[in-house]
């Protein structure tokens, strides 16, 4: 039997990724899209893969395209719809068309040719039609307008992009100039396309609109929808719900509260009711997202008011319209639940790990979900049988791979709550040596890390140190989420303060263990974690910890206008900075410069508009300013997140790198010797 070795970036990278399951009518099949990458042509391309739930090997289904995705089964069981940019029959999609392909095999082939491309889609129960989302010019009329101006738009010699819109750029791009995401339905017959929202004010949420922000009434004659009702579209606009009557093209709001927020609309399935989630914002910003019901001509009714937890998208009815399925956090950890609507209580129905996507169908339920210690898995769980995986796409990297343990630990932290850190040792731990301790401090700040597999923030591959091992901390400081809205909002206006005594205290809890070793103590985040890590410089004595790392970090708070998230500045800060610019900077790590004296290494992309590249150069050249010892890796090409593989490959030696050249390694024979 071959020797198990510590996990490499490189076999981080050869492991393949599952996207969400779309179960056939029946059950008896799933459909997923299936990621893989190459190290040597530093790209990635997707596949549809059919898994059998009832037992039998995984089928590959496509097999000509790059980017296969979004895969959904047709009502009748017989094709899969899917999303996808190729070349067919001499003719190179431009944009992203649907294909159709049977389940049984065969050539995929292109229905339509939309010009403003296919963002997501929804089958319509009829199987003859599909709703899809499409970011439309919403003063023209019929599909060969759009498609004259698209040729128009793409043939222009002009580089300079002009808005007068509050919201024009999102994560790592500008939204389409002049275009909105309308709902437009096609006929797969003929090809033909409608734009349902032609000739109204209607449109889709501009930020990230997908197949969650629309569903189709069970007898296929009605669609429901979110929308932002402000007559200026904003990253934290309070979005309504509305519905269309196909036929008559008539749209009536049935849902719409000026201190609320909606979204995630779907049908029950007799169609008299939608599931959707709410937000109490106007209550408080970080309000978590409940379920909530509402018949059309009838109040909104909050049903999970009691409930401390933040439902997520999608919502899923049981079959008998008692319940609804979803995911939400909890400790760390991400499960499915079935809310019962009758009594208001939530059970667990899978636990995680970290659930990341289901479906249900027939009785038949699939998830795919990740663990602290595996990548995603597809199980699937059939009425009164046990749990079962129906794929082993990883497990022949796997199978090589010595990952170290990990262990749940609580620690007192600020205000004297409990708090959670998730510990994870390397491979062959031993506790006579000394160890390093590397803290990584998650971003959000209003999420959680622990039972999940990080592809960007591996936990395993980190605890390796590149080489000897270092024990790895991660808090789930206050500001968490899957702790209570109470936790979660306690840090609101006052960051960087609760979160670093909650660091600090993990720090001082995990020195007193003999096997830590207090020269390499070292601190390293990304986002709101690169934040903490700048302000954790400016207000932890120097040489408490030996090197940082800041990936994507908020630098100086007053600078940070330029992201796209800007209207929730005031909201998490306390105020604009115009107005109460003391309170900004009290919060803003730039103003406390003066006392930053650790080695850190700052990395950024250019592509990141969330946290403009702007902070992390600005942070790099402030340390260089002051002769503190630090290092610039910046990418051209990345955005907020390293998503090449070649780069992230750079991003790992980098980073272990940097810790390599700090802190001084402890005398380990001394040490063994003292231990006996």
């Amino acid at each position: 039997m071959a020797r198990k070795k510590p996990i490499t970036i490189d076999d981080l990278w050869q492991l393949q990724r599952l996207g969400p399951p779309s179960l056939s009518p029946d059950g008896a099949q799933a459909v997923c899209a299936l990621a893989s990458f190459s190290m040597d042509e530093n790209k990635s391309d997707s596949a549809l893969w059919l898994l059998s739930t009832l037992g039998g090997a995984p089928r590959r289904l496509t097999h000509c395209g790059e980017k296969d995705g979004q895969p959904r089964f047709s009502p009748d069981g017989h094709q899969i719809g899917f999303v996808a940019q190729r070349e067919q029959q001499g003719h190179k999609d431009e944009a992203p068309q649907f294909y159709v392909i049977p389940v049984d095999g065969g050539e995929a082939q292109r229905v339509g040719d939309v010009a403003t491309g296919i963002d997501a889609f929804r089958w319509c129960p009829d199987g003859r039609h599909i709703v899809f989302v499409s970011w439309v010019w919403p003063a023209l009329k019929g599909a060969k307008a759009q498609a004259k101006a698209m040729k128009a738009f793409k043939a222009r010699k002009e580089t300079g992009i002009a808005t007068s819109e509050g919201q024009y750029r999102h994560w790592d791009r500008f939204l389409p100039v002049g275009r909105v995401p309308h709902l437009l339905r096609m006929d797969l017959r003929t090809g033909k396309v409608t734009d349902l929202f032609e000739g109204t004010r209607y449109s889709l949420a501009w930020a990230d609109p997908d197949a969650n922000s629309f569903d189709i009434s069970p007898d296929g004659k009605r669609v429901v929808f979110a929308f932002d009702p402000a007559p200026e579209q904003r990253i934290d606009g309070r979005l309504a719900l509305a519905e269309l009557e196909l036929k008559r093209g008539r749209i009536e709001i049935i849902a719409q509260d000026l201190g609320w927020d909606f979204g995630a609309p779907t049908y029950s399935p007799d169609g008299r009711q939608v599931a959707f989630i709410a937000s109490h914002q106007a209550l408080r910003h970080t309000m978590p997202g409940q379920l909530a019901l509402v018949r059309p001509g009838e109040p909104v009714e909050v049903v999970s008011a009691e409930w401390d937890h933040a439902v997520a998208a999608p919502l899923q009815w049981e079959d008998d319209g008692q319940a609804v399925l979803l995911a939400a956090e909890q400790h760390g950890q991400r499960h499915l639940w079935r809310f019962d609507l009758a009594d208001r209580r939530a059970e667990v129905v899978v636990r995680g790990g970290t659930v990341q996507s289901f479906d249900k169908a027939a009785g038949t339920l699939v998830t795919v979900a990740d663990a602290a210690d595996h990548p995603a898995q597809c199980h699937a769980h059939l009425p009164g049988a046990p749990a079962r995986r129906i794929e082993s796409f990883n497990d022949p990297v796997m199978a090589r791979l010595a990952l170290g343990r990990h262990e749940v630990i609580r620690i007192t932290g600020a205000l004297g709550d409990p708090v959670q850190v998730w510990l994870f040792f390397p491979p062959g731990f031993d506790d006579t040596r000394r160890y390093p301790l590397l803290q990584v401090i998650h971003g959000g700040p209003h999420t959680a890390v622990g039972d999940c597999w990080h592809y960007r923030w591996n936990n395993p591959l980190l605890a390796t140190g590149g080489g000897d091992g270092q024990v790895v901390a991660v808090v789930n400081y206050h500001g968490s989420s899957g702790f209570g809205h109470a936790f979660l909002d306690s840090i609101t206006h006052r960051w960087g303060q609760l979160e670093l005594q909650d660091i600090e205290a993990a720090t001082t809890e995990l020195l007193k263990r003999p096997y830590i070793d207090p020269a390499r103590v070292y601190a390293a985040g990304g986002s709101y974690g690169g934040y903490m890590v700048a302000w954790m410089n400016a207000h932890v004595p120097a040489g408490r910890y030996a090197a940082y790392v800041c990936h994507a970090g908020c630098f100086d708070w007053t600078a940070m206008f330029a992201d796209d998230a800007w209207a929730w500045h005031a909201k998490e800060l306390g105020g604009w900075y115009w107005d109460d610019l003391a309170r900004v900077q009290a919060q803003s790590p730039h103003a406390f410069a003066a006392t930053m004296h650790t080695p850190t290494l700052v990395i950024h992309g250019a592509l990141d508009y969330r946290v403009p590249d702007a902070q992390g150069l600005a942070y790099y050249n402030t340390l260089k300013a002051r002769e503190v010892d630090a290092r610039l890796l910046w990418f051209p090409d990345e955005n907020h997140w390293i998503l090449k593989p070649r780069n992230g490959k750079l991003w790992y030696a980098e980073f272990f790198g940097w810790l390599e050249r700090h802190g001084r390694p402890a005398d380990r024979k001394t040490r063994k010797l003292r231990k006996r």
